[in-house]
């Protein structure tokens, strides 16, 4: 079994291939193309063939994570869209919940308001109402109506169509007749409907997360078919996956349905992969620290199992989503991010980016901005030489230059404005980091910090420092750890029904069918994924609260049988999961199961170990001696560090700082004091001092 693995950043796209048979393990980076994705992800695929002789028809699989779907909503291009609801309830998504996202101010920018999804003139209303709890009909589906809006949608070239009833999560054929009125007279359009994209509760959240389908879906499904044509076109015996929000993988047909499963499909392929590493050494508690050069992705895991998002803080762009999510935060903080000073005089750093082009002035593509990369090169910690392995050249005057602008402009000298760059992206980076750990009862010196990315392992050491992480794990591709990370999980898809059954009242019967209903809806679609039925697991789990709390926590169900022991079981563990996340618990007070869930795995080949360093003599991984800046408690210093070669570096041997390791995807920076090794899976195990 032969697998390629491709993730797209903003900057670089990483290739990584795996041949499992000889367990060999190959990778390449190319340029990002902003414009067409797809080509970048072509051109890395075909170089690092032609560079590997590999034969393109053995490629079986190619895996790929993809931020298209991610960036036409941060930069709401999506299509334009139209929307068939209730009479009396077209405003749901303008409306909202009356809650403002900023309490107290009177400027604040409302997204579903300011930049609706689908503009109100598009949205349109027919006689239709269900009710709960059972769904018995109040009032029928007007079909005349539903086929004169598709007409007007055609007539307009609204070519996708949001279909959203109210209560359609106890009973979803009214919304499945709309839709196929919908396709009789209107073919080409692009059709979802709520009950299918988040069956379940909160209509606001509910339609939101529609219309983020089809805002978003006629983009995907377009990039999804050209790459699928592409792969084909040059002769790749190859289908295509994509990584989805949820950890696991989808296949295209699946994804161009359903292109709002892929909101976070590249972050979540870091988490995956940093997982795996992680668990390569035996370290199952871990942060991961996705720096690229536009973004800086944090994730939490917690005994080998990552954490969820949870209804309550699951956003894109400012607008709510309900689909089944890692839980990953997003700041605008990386490589490519620009230093400034703002008009108050403040020392800003991002979130803004130079992103791939025209890139860091260092890259030499016309960049004009200091950057947190142009920063590392004038401190001396990144080697001009010896980038991405010596195959691109960084200019150093160029940064020096923009450094020694904005050094002007804030009245401090060159190393004091490059390292105070650093400490800013730094502490922004930190506190990103407490907001997942600290602020949810976590303890961050309980973690390892799990660096990759390009711009992870440059500035990780310093940032477990502000966190007292006592140790930093920098896996052997880190630059492509993304990548890595979609060879190492299943193909996976979830289903959910909301159930509100409420203590000491619960129907075993009822939530048995439910759960039993909808292993079979996921075995069908593995079916047609041709995942053999002895490769597919499901693994059950039920959303919980207290009876008037607003939202719920999600607790995994240990038993193959819901049955009054299940449910004693599923509720006491909901108590200790409250207890962790709140402070507390409220043992007398009667809990509510408000939606159940199964997800779905089918078993594929995946990476199984990592390349393990060579043996050679600790000498031999010493390039030279060079001069870099650190501050050191209050005081900036120079001070000489070695600069190794990664390749050469043997394992079980112990390093200590200040030194700079190079290899093709990274720089990892380690700080005076702190001491480091790799171990025999090829792990770079920094200690910190603290």
């Amino acid at each position: 079994m032969r697998l390629i693995g491709v993730d797209v950043g903003g900057t670089f796209t990483d290739v990584v291939f795996f041949d499992a048979e000889t367990n060999t393990t190959l990778t390449h980076k190319t340029p990002t193309t902003p414009q067409n994705p797809s080509l970048g992800v072509m051109n890395g695929i075909n170089e690092l063939c032609r560079r590997f002789s590999i034969d393109r028809k053995t490629i079986n699989h190619i895996y790929h994570g993809t931020t298209t779907a991610t960036n036409t909503m941060l930069e709401h291009d999506g299509a334009e869209c139209g929307m068939i609801t209730n009479e009396g309830y077209r405003d749901i998504i303008h409306i909202g919940r009356h809650q403002r996202p900023q309490h107290f101010s009177i400027q604040q920018e409302i997204p579903w308001q300011d930049r609706p999804l689908v503009k109100r003139r598009w949205r349109k209303t027919v006689a239709h109402r269900i009710t709960p709890p059972s769904g018995e009909v109040l009032t029928p589906l007007d079909e005349d109506g539903v086929r004169a809006i598709a007409a007007h949608f055609k007539e307009n070239n609204i070519r996708s169509i949001a279909i959203c009833f109210l209560f359609a999560f106890l009973d979803p054929s009214h919304e499945h007749r709309a839709r196929d009125l919908v396709l009789e007279v209107y073919p080409d359009a692009f059709v979802t409907c709520s009950s299918d994209v988040s069956p379940q509760f909160r209509e606001f959240e509910r339609f939101t997360t529609t219309a983020i389908n089809a805002f978003i879906g006629p983009k995907v499904r377009d990039y999804v078919t050209m790459l699928e044509d592409s792969i084909a076109k040059e002769g790749y015996g190859a289908d295509l996956h994509i990584m989805g929000s949820n950890g696991g993988l989808a296949t295209s047909s699946m994804v161009a349905e359903r292109p709002v499963l892929t909101i976070l499909s590249g972050p979540a392929a870091g988490v995956m992969g940093g997982a795996w590493s992680g668990g390569q050494s035996g370290r199952h508690s871990l942060i991961t620290f996705d720096v690229g050069g536009t973004s800086a992705d944090i994730g939490i895991i917690q005994n080998g199992q990552f954490a969820e998002a949870s209804p309550r803080d699951t956003w894109i762009a400012g607008f709510p989503l309900m689909v089944p999510m890692i839980d990953i935060h997003t700041i605008g903080a990386g490589g490519g991010s620009i230093a400034f000073k703002d008009k108050g005089g403040a020392f800003k750093v991002g979130p803004r980016s130079a992103g791939a082009r025209p890139g860091p002035a260092c890259y030499g593509f016309g960049g004009d901005l200091p950057t947190v990369t142009d920063a590392n090169l004038v401190l001396g910690r990144l080697d001009p030489d010896n980038f991405l392995g010596g195959e691109m050249k960084l200019d150093l005057a160029a940064s020096t230059k923009v450094i020694d602008k904005l050094a002007s402009e804030l009245g401090i000298e060159r190393h004091a404005c490059a390292e105070g760059i650093t400490t800013i992206v730094n502490s922004a980076m930190a506190n990103a980091i407490r907001s997942r750990t600290v602020q949810r009862g976590l303890d961050p010196r309980e973690f390892s910090l799990m660096a990759f990315g390009g711009g992870g392992p440059l500035q990780a050491c310093e940032v477990a420092a502000l966190l007292a992480i006592p140790e930093v794990i920098v896996p052997p591709h880190p630059g492509i750890t993304s990548a890595i990370g979609l060879l190492t999980t299943d193909i996976k898809y979830d289903a959910i029904r909301t159930a509100f059954q409420v203590s000491g009242q619960v129907d075993h019967s009822r939530v048995e069918t439910m759960f039993n209903e909808m292993e079979s809806q996921l075995a069908h679609q593995f079916d047609a994924d041709n995942i053999p039925q002895e490769n597919v697991r499901f693994m059950r789990y039920a959303d919980i609260r207290y009876v008037g709390q607003g939202y719920e926590l999600r607790v995994k169900i240990d038993s193959d049988r819901f049955d009054t022991a299940a449910e004693q079981a599923l509720f006491s563990q909901f108590e200790d999961q409250h207890q962790t996340e709140y402070g507390r618990s409220f043992p007398d007070s009667p809990k509510e199961i408000v939606n159940v869930r199964v997800s779905g795995v089918g078993l594929s080949t995946k990476l199984e170990k990592q390349d393990k360093p060579e043996a050679d003599q600790k000498d031999h991984a010493l390039l030279k001696t060079t001069e870099c800046v650190f501050r050191v408690g209050a005081e900036l210093i120079t001070a000489p560090t070695n600069i190794y070669d990664r390749s050469k570096m043997p394992a079980g041997s112990e390093w200590e700082g200040p030194a700079i390791i190079l290899q093709q995807d990274t720089t990892t920076v380690v700080r005076p004091g702190d001491r480091f090794r790799i171990d025999d899976n090829g792990n770079m195990l920094i200690s910190i001092s603290i």
